[in-house]
């Protein structure tokens, strides 16, 4: 729809009746001599005909380009624009990051699928995460493998594509074949800092227990209790295991309640989509969004069509100047 930035500059279209009314035209009488035959006495005379002042009478013509001209250059100070239909921006509800345990019991083909097949541990998880990941319109998204080392594979982003390709190129052991758990939780709290949003939650997936941290794992969630970040843990795999291959579900939910998270066990494909849909829900974020029009500036236009008519009435004038004129 059509706009006028500067509507008040309407209150100049009565200036130009102003001026005629309070600033009249000089107008002076004089003596004048009506000569008959006056080509005839000039040439008796031996002396040169020149040109006089002829004031002419305004025809309607002029009078409504000179209107229309004025009214445009009032159009164009108000300075008019085209505003188009309302865009919105979601701005980040939440900064989530995804903390992937990629070490080398995620190989193990003891995790059932949706069907009930038996699958690899992180064939599973990464079905679900790729579905997760893909709903979060609102939300920026960080992705953190770990095995023996924990790495940042993606910064907070909106770019959820990008971040689903990643999900989709990772490998198990590519991390070493370890767990260091308590360090990939140190790593997201150093990747929040750069974070502006309140809402700041960490999905911690693991089917291991800690062995190849620096900073103990209850450490780091008081450190990340500090820093406003809450820890969602997800546990797979076999607690009655022994070394790298046991999971210890105590110490997940010992991680999720100091942070004020919780903690969920997943046994198998469904359980899991399950899991993170309720985290999703149980998370919930305020979600901001701007929404602004955009103004395409249309002053070119009353502008250019005033300064066009006052071309053409000018050059009126000048044809009926030299039409009316006569010897003085």
């Amino acid at each position: 729809m059509l706009e006028f930035a500067y509507p008040l500059a309407f209150l100049a279209l009565p200036l130009p009746l102003l001026a005629w009314w309070l600033l009249p035209a000089r107008r002076e009488p004089v003596s004048a001599l009506r000569v008959p035959f006056f080509k005839q006495v000039v040439a008796a005379a031996g002396a040169d005909a020149r040109s006089g002042a002829v004031i002419m009478r305004r025809n309607w013509l002029q009078v409504f380009v000179t209107v229309v001209a004025w009214v445009l250059l009032v159009v164009g100070l108000a300075k008019p624009e085209w505003v188009g239909e309302p865009i919105v921006r979601t701005e980040a509800a939440r900064d989530i990051m995804l903390g992937i345990d990629l070490s080398g019991s995620m190989d193990y083909r003891d995790f059932p699928d949706v069907d009930g097949n038996n699958v690899s541990r992180f064939e599973g998880v990464q079905r679900v995460v790729d579905r997760f990941v893909a709903e979060r319109d609102s939300d920026r998204v960080g992705l953190i493998v770990f095995g023996t080392k924990a790495y940042l594979q993606l910064p907070f982003t909106r770019d959820l594509e990008t971040a689903r390709s990643l999900v989709q190129l990772m490998q198990v052991g590519m991390a070493g074949p370890q767990t260091a758990l308590g360090d990939s939780i140190g790593l997201a709290i150093r990747t929040f800092e750069s974070s502006e949003v309140d809402d700041r939650l960490l999905i911690l997936l693991t089917d291991g227990n800690d062995t190849a941290s620096a900073r103990t794992p209850i450490n780091a969630a008081d450190i990340a209790a500090l820093n406003g970040v809450e820890v969602y843990t997800i546990g797979i795999g076999d607690t009655a295991a022994t070394g790298e291959d046991r999971v210890d579900f105590e110490l997940l939910d010992t991680i999720a309640r100091r942070t004020g998270g919780q903690f969920f066990n997943a046994d198998d494909e469904a359980a899991l989509d399950a899991v993170y849909r309720r985290i999703d829900e149980t998370a919930t974020a305020d979600v901001r969004t701007q929404s602004w029009r955009p103004r395409e500036s249309l002053v070119h236009w009353p502008a250019g069509i005033a300064l066009l008519l006052g071309m053409f009435g000018y050059l009126l004038l000048l044809a009926r100047a030299r039409m009316r004129r006569q010897p003085a």
